[in-house]
């Protein structure tokens, strides 16, 4: 049965007449207008708004209402209209209101029944059609109206809304009435996204009250309430009573859990709660890991519900079957589950766990895996994908991982002992590097069988070669050793590029480039990008040394793209690579991209230490070399006093030790006068260079380079005044040893 209303049904009038008032402006309120100018189409008969709570639906239907040309009625509902025929009544009283020369259709259309229901439905339509004037009808809170045949009124009086005429409804759930009229157009939706607040935004909600943020900070708190009107209001009233104003909230805070408790948690079923509160220890919730954590079979129908009644659900995929809690929410739903349920928390990951296990996402796992009391699977979980996670870039994962493990877990697996020494080293920890190296190697001679010490040594051995502490002879060994394990070991990669490494520093870069090509190889087909680039890198280099620029070319260019694709500029990995496209830019005389290769390069030595000497002696070398050419003598001094302290921590470098004090005797012999500072050569002389190693003559040079004798004269003698050099020979020695020309 309807509820009573107004007139002959006995609603109060005073309680009517402010269901059906425009409520007023608030003071301070951040303006919607850009919105609704950009979004609201004037011609659409039908316009949806649906966000969850506190999104500032209400205050954009105000804020329209208050611009609107048009003739204007409101409806602010409530649980008591949710019945066809009062709805109904509602509707045509807002009508009578927008349109006076209707009066009077209200009590006309009232009645019991479905007979009587259906004539008022067919006669408000009527009356729409036929307004006198253009309306707009806003109706707000439409979510408390529950029952289907309220959305069925609502479909037939919407599908007659007359061209100039407008209904805007404004729910936190899904308005089942918008469905049909999709089909035949004229509908605008508008939902939490297009609602959210930017930075501006941000600093006028902190200024209302009176605190002051600067941008970024304001960017800050909008990432953490993901734009959320209301989420930033209570982000400001939270910052008042911090006595640094910092604008920082979570979840917990009082504010915030009052209201997501009220507007949003305490609304739902109980079941709809339990769900929400155990589903929470997950980043992403899709139907079959919630049933499986849940043990709840019908779980996708659950989110499609939930998500429905925006329960602060934010889809993931256009089919709606992955969705993520909205941050704030989240955080709230775990505070719960640790004060209502904390004795299944454990429980919950471990099933999660077990989940990702079986399908394939072990990573996943170990996020939940850890802190649990199965640290022993965790460790093991965690040994099995450093290598995959840190050549992905996944760097500040891995360091997190084994953080959160702690010193003793990791010492009692020594393969991951090698592995936190292996990522310490990349990321410039000298001291965690040696540590988890002695770490490994106590554990290594502790091992009681040949069989768990063969398992282990590959790793150890690899390790060891790449730290080079007793000289490049034993470097190789090493690296022989563990080039010798199985061919689907994990660490066949790094062993083969780090023996074709050793191979150069004993002077064989023939054998040293089949090794890197191997490790290209290997590497590629099992994923592993940290060999790959510095593979490519040193085939490059060896290309290079060797005059085969444009194989240099191709190498280098596939390092720089694995470097890049897998984000790993910001480790030692990156020197090398770097150091090398910087002498093949400045050889093809591109020098912009020279410079900036070798700014890229500098960023990255400073995680490239003695622990690794290797790369670190050798990628500062190819460096010192492309900045000398560029005129940065200064920079190159610096790259070499930086070799020297590598040199004097790790001596036995092999070959590599006389390339350095090659290059080291041609800066110390250079004088002002021979090579002034900053001044570097130009593309025109780089493109003459290459051709002073050969027979020709500068007219013939000209004649190749399709430009005059002079030219060609002026651009040599500048060769030879830049290089501080007297003759051709010179010439090309000198280059040769600035990595300018191959060998």
């Amino acid at each position: 049965m309807p509820v009573a209303l107004g007139g002959d049904m006995g609603l109060d009038a005073v309680i009517l007449d402010v269901k059906l008032s425009v409520p007023g402006r608030r003071p301070g309120l951040v303006t919607r207008a850009a919105l609704t100018d950009a979004r609201w189409d004037a011609e659409a008969a039908t316009v949806g708004v649906t966000a969850p709570a506190g999104y500032g639906k209400s205050t954009l239907l105000i804020e329209r209402a208050h611009v609107e040309g048009r003739k204007v009625g409101w409806i602010s509902l409530d649980a008591i209209d949710d019945h066809p025929s009062t709805l109904l009544f509602l509707l045509a009283s807002a009508f009578e209101r927008a349109v006076p020369a209707h009066s009077g259709l209200a009590a006309a259309i009232s009645g019991v029944g479905a007979a009587a229901l259906r004539s008022g439905t067919l006669r408000l339509a009527a009356a729409f059609q036929q307004a006198s004037a253009p309306f707009v009808l806003l109706i707000d809170d439409l979510h408390e109206l529950r029952s289907p045949e309220c959305h069925d009124v609502l479909g037939v009086v919407l599908a007659a809304i007359p061209m100039g005429c407008q209904v805007v409804t404004a729910s936190r759930h899904e308005q089942p009435h918008l469905a049909g009229l999709r089909v035949a157009g004229g509908v605008v939706e508008l939902a939490a996204r297009d609602l959210t607040l930017d930075a501006a935004a941000a600093e006028r909600i902190f200024a209302t009250a009176g605190i002051s943020i600067d941008l970024r900070r304001a960017h800050e708190v909008v990432e953490r309430t993901e734009g959320w009107p209301a989420g930033l209001q209570l982000a400001a009233l939270v910052a008042r009573e911090e006595e640094d104003g910092a604008p920082s909230v979570i979840g917990t805070d009082r504010y915030v859990s009052d209201y997501l408790e009220r507007e949003v948690f305490r609304r739902l079923e109980p079941a709809e709660q339990r769900f929400l509160r155990r589903t929470a220890v997950l980043d992403e919730l899709h139907g079959p890991l919630c049933g499986a954590v849940l043990g709840e079979p019908e779980a996708q129908d659950r989110l499609r519900d939930l998500e429905a009644s925006s329960a602060f659900l934010v889809p993931l995929d256009r089919r709606r079957e992955r969705y993520r809690c909205h941050t704030l929410f989240r955080e709230f739903l775990l505070g719960e589950l640790h004060r209502h349920e904390p004795e299944l928390i454990e429980e919950l990951h471990l099933r999660a766990a077990d989940w990702f296990e079986s399908h394939d996402a072990p990573a996943a796992a170990v996020e939940h895996l850890l802190g649990t009391h199965e640290q022993r699977r965790c460790t093991e979980l965690v040994a099995e994908l450093v290598q995959s996670e840190y050549g992905s870039g996944h760097a500040s994962t891995v360091q997190r991982w084994m953080k959160t493990l702690g010193h003793p877990a990791i010492e009692a697996y020594p393969p991951l002992a090698v592995l936190a020494g292996w990522v310490a080293a990349w990321e410039g920890g000298t001291v965690e590097a040696l540590r988890w190296a002695a770490v490994a190697d106590d554990a290594f001679h502790s091992l009681a069988t040949t069989d768990r010490r063969a398992s282990f040594a590959a790793s150890r051995s690899v390790l060891r070669a790449m730290m080079c502490s007793e000289g490049h002879e034993q470097m190789v060994a090493d690296a022989e050793l563990a080039s010798g394990d199985e061919e689907w070991s994990v660490w066949r990669p790094s062993a083969l590029c780090v023996l074709a490494e050793a191979r150069l520093l004993a002077g064989e870069p023939a054998r040293a480039e089949m090794l890197f090509e191997d490790a290209t190889r290997v590497g590629l087909a099992m994923g592993d990008s940290v060999p790959v680039a510095l593979s490519e890198s040193g085939l490059a280099l060896i290309s290079m040394d060797d005059g085969r620029w444009d194989e240099a070319s191709e190498h280098v260019e596939l390092a720089l793209s694995t470097i890049e694709q897998h984000h790993l500029d910001d480790c030692a990995i990156s020197l090398m690579p770097r150091a090398v496209a910087a002498r093949l830019a400045v050889h093809q005389a591109d020098l912009t991209q020279a410079d900036l290769q070798i700014a890229r390069a500098m960023r990255a030595r400073s995680a490239s230490t003695f622990v690794f000497p290797c790369l670190a002696a050798r990628g500062r070398l190819q460096l010192a070399r492309a900045c000398w050419t560029r005129g940065d003598y200064e920079g190159a001094r610096v790259l070499l006093r930086e070799i020297d302290d590598v040199l004097r921590r790790r001596p036995g470098l092999g070959t590599l030790v006389g390339e350095i004090a090659a290059f080291r005797e041609m800066t110390t012999s250079a004088t002002p006068g021979t090579a002034p500072r900053g001044v570097a050569l130009t593309p025109a002389e780089l493109r003459v260079l290459p051709y002073l190693q050969t027979h020709l003559r500068i007219a013939d040079i000209a004649q190749r380079l399709h430009v005059s004798r002079n030219t060609v004269a002026s651009e040599v003698s500048a060769v030879y005044r830049k290089l501080g050099v007297t003759s051709r020979g010179e010439a090309v020695s000198q280059a040769t040893l600035l990595g300018l020309l191959g060998g």
